[in-house]
């Protein structure tokens, strides 16, 4: 007798599977297509003792270089050991705290496809993350102009989606989880899984509107859907172009064989979009930052995640001066 398929496996029919972590003796395990990477996750991985011979390893083989530039060859030493898994691409992301510098983050961009294609890696293979800041936007302007392609992070409103797709930007990761968070704290006592779970969860609700927007207006912009807190988040985005998805979630779905169905499809998007009225943005930047300033769950999770990023690379640095 045939056992049943896992929500995994049936998930794939639909979507591109991507790991998200840094942790690569963990992808094996589920075949993700891409991996993502982001400071935090690098500085968990760099912190575990299976990995030390690589992080003593890139520390010996730049010895007396700044941590802040020690910082970019730890990155890239995890993709290159993450591109011999997956056999698609990895997403390495710029300092953080470049988020509101143009060209300074087109500059680190540049410095990590270069190590990259250094040791053989196409560039094709690499997606530089870049904050969904309009700087960020700007750089990955250029960037994808030259070659280099970008996976726009910290996402949170139709807005930035819509501003990024407007510069060609190869990938978009609009956040769940956070944007769950917050209106989870902001309706306290009154928010309830029942109501507002499933397909009424406001981050997926979130993802599901960029979706129909792109596929509407023809928006070839790849939508990676990111930041889950559960299964059900994950599930009620299937037919998502792609989901990247923490290996302990990986885990759970892999061993559930509940029934997946497709949720979106590109086809039903102009009928969303009538229903949902959405109208093309104005996308210059003042009306940008006006869009994104009033909304205020997208303006406190994009600076709360900026700060985080900023901490986490800090304390890599640190970690990589001992």
């Amino acid at each position: 007798m045939t056992s049943p398929a896992s929500a995994l496996s049936q998930l794939k029919q639909f979507t591109t599977v991507v790991a998200d972590t840094g942790d690569f003796e963990r992808m094996r395990e589920y075949q993700p297509q891409d991996a993502t990477t982001n400071p935090s996750l690098i500085l968990k991985a760099a912190q575990q003792a299976s990995y030390q011979a690589l992080v003593n390893q890139v520390k010996s083989a730049h010895s007396g270089i700044k941590p802040v530039d020690l910082v970019d060859h730890i990155l890239v030493a995890f993709g290159l050991e993450i591109l011999k898994i997956v056999p698609g691409r990895v997403s390495t992301e710029v300092d953080a705290r470049l988020s509101f510098d143009t060209l300074a983050t087109i500059k680190k961009a540049k410095h990590l496809i270069s190590l990259y294609e250094s040791h053989g890696i196409d560039r094709k293979r690499v997606l530089i993350k870049l904050a969904g800041t309009w700087e960020g936007i700007e750089a990955a302007k250029s960037l994808e102009a030259e070659g280099i392609h970008c996976n726009m992070t910290l996402l949170f409103s139709l807005v930035q989606a819509a501003a990024c797709g407007a510069v060609n930007a190869k990938l978009i990761s609009p956040f769940v989880g956070r944007i769950t968070d917050w209106y989870k704290t902001k309706l306290g006592g009154n928010w309830s899984d029942e109501n507002n779970g499933g397909a009424n969860d406001p981050g997926v609700i979130s993802v599901k509107r960029i979706f129909h927007y792109y596929k509407h207006f023809g928006i070839s912009t790849e939508i990676m859907g990111a930041s889950f807190r559960n299964t059900s988040q994950i599930l009620e985005l299937a037919g998502c172009d792609l989901l990247t998805i923490s290996p302990e979630l990986l885990s759970d779905l892999q061993k559930s064989t509940a029934v997946v169905e497709k949720q979106l499809n590109a086809s039903n998007a102009a009928n969303a979009l009538s229903t949902e009225n959405i109208l093309a943005l104005k996308l210059d930047e003042s009306n940008f930052r006006l869009q994104l300033n009033n909304d205020a769950m997208a303006t406190e999770k994009l600076a709360e995640g900026i700060r985080n990023f900023c901490i986490d690379t800090e304390k890599l640095e640190a970690l990589l001066s001992n």
